[in-house]
């Protein structure tokens, strides 16, 4: 007779069995034919409450007027991108732990919001906790001033207003994911998506300049992710152009590596402006198949560099996405936008991106525990750290 400890024992037997021919079946998939589940502002801490009770009124009429000056065209793209009606503090009640967590848990991709500062100085004094102090608030949140006084690129969501952040520089976010990495050989490839921002929102009198991207700060964005992370824990444009007449063509071809010869590296996809609302960039500028870059670079479908595309409203495009992923091209896509799904706890959103077979899916609640209160979180259907992806691999 089967003694429980035997039946325990052939039980853990069994599951490590299938998580080994998981990860074998992944491993023979290339790596635009997986899905994984990634984090959305990935680096974000909580932002100060008296912040966002001065800020939701202000950005309300704002809001109201910026809306009626937009034409037709813009006003349906913003639309699509923001398609609830929430109020700033609802959308940015959301906190992520630190990047380690989230790679633990298995998050497979990461997104950084990136700003330009040459000189230092630039993100350390922020508006907005300025103006409060002035009306004599003294219980701010703490705010981690670490090398902003130094040049180089930092990490936060919106200058002046959402600074609070795990990572103060692009720097020390990329030593955190080498650091894992390093912990982790042969790990799942993390997708990485990088936006570099080019515009803020100068609520307050002595708000920061937000500087734009030029060619020099994106070769200087380039040589960063080089120097933190190495060429050999890269997955670049060159690493899939090959001898195809250009990156696109390569897409189309399928000329992914496989997850095999990608584990341990990282792949960068670039949005190249605030939002993605700007594809014309120096990024590509003299590149156009992105010749040298470490980063594939959000485009259009008839760009000679196209491989990634941003289709968030999954519900809005889940044709167009389906196509794509079947073309070859790596889509990211959202589960949820600016918490409203946690808010009435709503997984249409959720089930239109798995269903879409993008191959990032984000989310800003990947374990229980919202600020609603409601049971709404995301998981990747059947569990793990990815999945053979729904539309392009016939599983």
């Amino acid at each position: 007779m089967q003694t429980a400890i035997t039946r325990a024992l052939g039980t853990m037997l069994m599951a490590c069995a299938t998580a080994v021919c998981g990860a074998q079946s992944l491993d023979t998939l290339k790596i635009n034919q997986v899905q994984v589940l990634g984090t959305h502002n990935s680096y974000a801490r909580p932002v100060d409450s008296s912040v966002l009770a001065m800020i939701d009124p202000i950005l309300e009429k704002l809001g109201q007027t910026f809306m009626k000056s937009m034409p037709k065209e813009q006003l349906a793209a913003f639309q699509e991108f923001h398609p609830n009606s929430m109020k700033m503090s609802e959308g940015l009640r959301y906190n992520h732990p630190p990047f380690d967590v989230q790679l633990d848990a298995g998050i497979r991709s990461i997104e950084i919001d990136v700003y330009n500062d040459p000189t230092g100085n630039r993100f350390n004094d922020p508006a907005a906790y300025r103006v409060l102090r002035q009306k004599g608030v003294t219980n701010l949140a703490p705010f981690d001033t670490k090398d902003l006084d130094k040049p180089g690129f930092k990490v936060l969501h919106m200058a002046d207003i959402d600074f609070r952040t795990h990572y103060t520089t692009f720097k020390g976010a990329l030593a955190a994911m080498r650091t894992w990495s390093d912990a982790h050989p042969g790990h799942f490839p993390i997708y990485v998506m990088i936006e570099a921002k080019d515009k803020g929102i100068p609520l307050f009198p002595g708000s920061a300049e937000v500087l734009p991207f030029d060619e020099k700060a994106f070769d200087a964005l380039d040589q960063e992710v080089v120097a933190q992370l190495g060429r050999d824990k890269l997955i670049t444009p060159d690493d899939v152009h090959g001898k195809y007449p250009t990156l696109r063509d390569a897409v189309l071809a399928k000329n992914w590596p496989t997850v095999k010869a990608a584990r341990g590296k990282f792949i960068f996809l670039l949005l190249p402006s605030t939002a993605g609302m700007n594809l014309v960039s120096d990024y590509a500028k003299n590149r156009p198949n992105l010749e040298g870059r470490a980063m594939f670079m959000q485009s259009q479908p008839q760009d000679s560099y196209a491989a990634f595309f941003l289709l968030d409203n999954a519900i809005v495009r889940r044709q167009e996405i389906q196509q794509a992923v079947q073309q070859g091209f790596l889509i990211r896509t959202r589960s949820d936008i600016e918490t409203y799904e946690a808010k009435v706890n709503d997984h249409t959103r959720a089930d239109a991106a798995f269903k879409s077979g993008a191959q990032i899916i984000s989310t800003d609640f990947f374990r229980p525990g919202n600020g609603y209160g409601t049971p709404y979180f995301v998981t990747l259907p059947g569990g793990g750290e990815a999945r053979p992806n729904p539309v392009n691999t016939g599983k």
